[in-house]
This record gives C-alpha cells, structure tokens and sequence, in this order.
C-alpha cells in the first residue's frame, strides 16, 4: 500500500487562482498557463518554487480521489465532479447537433457567425434563453490566463455581438451568455488547442458551444412541433369545466411527485437541443391555460398537467410506441389524440 499523501495546509485553489468549484477544464487551463508563465525555463530560478507549487496543486486537484480528500478535510462540501454531458444521440432530429470543426480562416468563420447573430429569429432567441450557457466561472478564468492580443480579440468579439444581438433578446437572462460561448471558441479555439489535451480540450469546446449548438437552427418544439402547437391551441379554448377536468388528469397513471419522463438512452444531460425543447413547450403549455375563473388549485394542476403532457409530446420520436400510448392515456383523446398502431390503451373520460 502507498504511504498516504500529507495533506497541504495551505489554499490550492488560490495557488492556481481558480474557484473552489472550478471544473476538471479549469483546472487543467490554470495549470498550464500558470506554467507558462513561472516555469523556470520562463521566469529563470526565481520561478523554480512556484512553479512546484503550482505542479503540486494540480496534482491534488486533478485526481478525483485526492480533490475528494482534500475537499472533504478542508470543508468544502466534496468534489464537484465536473463532467460534462455525453454527445447527444443519432435521432431524427430535423438539425441533430453535431461537432463541428473550426474552418482554416477563423476571421471567415466569426463573419459568419456575426451575421448569423443579427438574423436570429425569434424562436430560435427563446431557445438561447432555455439554453445552458458557458459557465461563468470557466469563461472568467480563461479571459484571466489570455495574452494581450488574445484578450483584445475576446474584447472585439463580445463588442461585434452586442452590436448584432437586438437589445430585447440581449435582455434575456443567458441569451448573451450562450452566443459569446460559442464566439469565445471562434475567438479562442487555438489557443485552447494549445493549452489543453484530451478529454479537457473536447469538454471546453461543449462548453463554450452547448447553448449555441442547442438553439440555432433548431425548430422551436424540436421534431414534434405540430402536435405541441395542436396542444396549445386546445388548451387555449377549454372552459371551466375542461380546465376541471385536464387538473383531474394530476397523477391519473403517473406519479405527480416524479419529475417528467425521458425515454431510455435519453435525458435532459445527454440531449441539451431536446432539453430546450421540452422546456420551451412546457413553458408555453403552462401560459395556454386559462383561468376561466376557477380556483388557484384547480388552475395550479391544470397547468402542470398541461406541461407534462406537452413534454412528453416533444419526446414523443424517442419513446417506444407502446410506451409513448401508456403515458399519454390519461388525456386520450379529449387533449391530445394518439395516432399510433399500438394506442390500443384504456382511454378514461374527463371528469
């Protein structure tokens, strides 16, 4: 057995200038430059014992285990784990994301994408809204590590997208967060090449172009649209006695107090594009409903009815047939009707 490490007394994550909750990515970002900038060969024999300071932080903060330890005897409430999503699945999305490789001219590719922001549209902004943006943190810590010239480039970019975006979509909290992510990695994608190796340089590149890639091009309800909209419309008519009995639907063949289902293979970490799809349908499910005078409860239930059922219409290509008809059932046909072969399924009245 190998002797047990002593524990350092002092901070590591300021050693490195990072947060306590930085990801495996910054981690190994900070290191590196770090590096670069008191490696003896660099700074000359003044650097030597920073420079294994900076060494032996990362060799605490990069291994699971011992950033466990570390966390643990210092009460910082454990390791965060830090390990991004799985690339989504092959499905039959109409835009299925893909990785995509920076063009040989970078000053070509943010030109595109400059222009690409001014000609957002609106649904696809509401989808930038939904979408999980590049953590703060993680940006704020590579702008820390840029040269001058990197920095400056970062600067231009962030000023280019302002002057695109309209101001109604730049208003939206993670709208701006999301489209400077995927600049950040047009602006920023060799030095990052650079600085860091597999699987950190991949986990940085989803990262930084996750909300991007999840919003743009996308149809707004994913690949069921048109039963999502044919929800929507029906939920928009319904009287009270309708509204009465979609609240009745709460826990009819579902268990009200389990969050929505994701088909097998699937979930809102493996598919960031279904995610806000399904986030944007519930949303809208959600405001569809009426009050018609009824009381808060009853419109309470209603609503979460309506925004499970316009959930699992999103995923409604991912579930198996048979499966897809079981959860369903209970607003069949009076709120959504079920067209496949096997939606031979008990169907109970309203009310």
């Amino acid at each position: 057995m190998s002797p047990r490490l002593p524990l350092p007394a002092d901070d590591l994550y300021a050693r490195l200038e990072i947060p306590a909750d930085a990801s495996p990515e910054v981690i190994e970002v900070a290191w590196r430059a770090l590096l670069r900038r008191f490696h003896p060969d660099v700074a000359g024999p003044a650097g030597l014992d920073t420079a294994k300071r900076i060494n032996v932080a990362h060799d605490w903060l990069s291994d699971p285990a011992l950033r466990a330890r570390y966390d643990r005897e210092h009460g910082l409430g454990g390791i965060r784990n830090g390990v991004r999503p799985r690339e989504p699945r092959g499905d039959d999305r109409p835009a299925p994301r893909t990785v995509r490789h920076r063009p040989v001219d970078p000053a070509e590719a943010l030109a595109r994408f400059l222009e690409r922001v001014a000609a957002l549209e609106p649904d696809e902004i509401d989808r930038l809204a939904c979408a999980e943006p590049a953590p703060i943190a993680f940006g704020a810590t590579i702008a820390r590590f840029l040269p001058p010239d990197r920095l400056a480039a970062l600067a231009s970019m962030e000023g280019a997208v302002h002057a695109r975006l309209d101001p109604t979509a730049a208003s939206q909290p993670g709208v701006c967060e999301a489209v400077e992510g995927y600049g950040t990695e047009l602006v920023l994608g060799s030095f990052l090449d650079e600085l860091l190796s597999e699987p950190f340089r991949d986990r940085a590149r989803e990262r930084l172009t996750r909300g991007w890639e999840a919003a743009v091009g996308q149809p707004r309800y994913g690949p069921n649209g048109v039963m999502v909209r044919a929800l929507l419309s029906r939920l928009a008519v319904l009287d009270a006695r309708g509204l009465a009995a979609l609240a009745a639907t709460v826990g009819v063949g579902w268990d009200a107090r389990i969050d929505v289902p994701w088909p097998p293979g699937t979930s809102p970490d493996d598919d960031e594009a279904l995610r806000v799809s399904s986030t944007l349908a519930a949303r809208d499910a959600v405001a569809a409903v009426p009050r018609s005078g009824l009381d808060v409860t009853t419109v309470a239930r209603a609503r979460r009815a309506a925004a499970r059922l316009a959930h699992l219409l999103v995923l409604r290509h991912a579930f198996a047939p048979a499966s897809f008809s079981t959860l369903i059932a209970p607003w069949v046909p009076h709120f959504v009707s079920d067209d496949r072969p096997s939606a031979r399924v008990h169907r109970p009245r309203p009310g």
